[in-house]
């Protein structure tokens, strides 16, 4: 892969991740522990968080966008991220990935794909 087409991916993963999840930059941002600026920086720049932690979480992110899809399809994952989780005291997706507590969503995605969801 060349390094232009490198580059253009990594900026796509972070506008990806963002549009699919339809966060603002400014809430990316508080997702990242970043400023605003750094996440349009990254879109723009084609740059991905420097450190392993903030890799691991757009990986994560990107998890949920693509399992989400597939359990609900795109409309559906858009509900199902606005819609408060069982057990979390009426936190929704969106709420609890902005809390980084990400891995709750990715837990509750795994369990509808399982088919053991609620």
């Amino acid at each position: 892969m060349t390094s232009a087409i490198l580059e253009q991916t990594k900026s796509y993963e972070v506008k990806r991740v963002r549009a699919d999840l339809d966060l603002s930059r400014e809430k990316l941002a508080r997702v990242f522990d970043v400023s605003a600026k750094t996440i349009e920086r990254w879109e723009a720049k084609g740059s991905l968080p420097k450190d392993a932690a903030g890799r691991r979480l757009l990986a994560e992110l990107r998890e949920i966008v693509d399992l989400a899809a597939i359990v609900f399809g795109k409309e559906g994952m858009r509900r199902f991220l606005a819609l408060p989780l069982p057990g979390y005291d009426g936190a929704t997706p969106l709420q609890l990935i902005e809390r980084r507590h990400s891995s709750a969503v990715l837990a509750a995605l795994a369990a509808d794909y399982d088919g053991i969801g609620p």
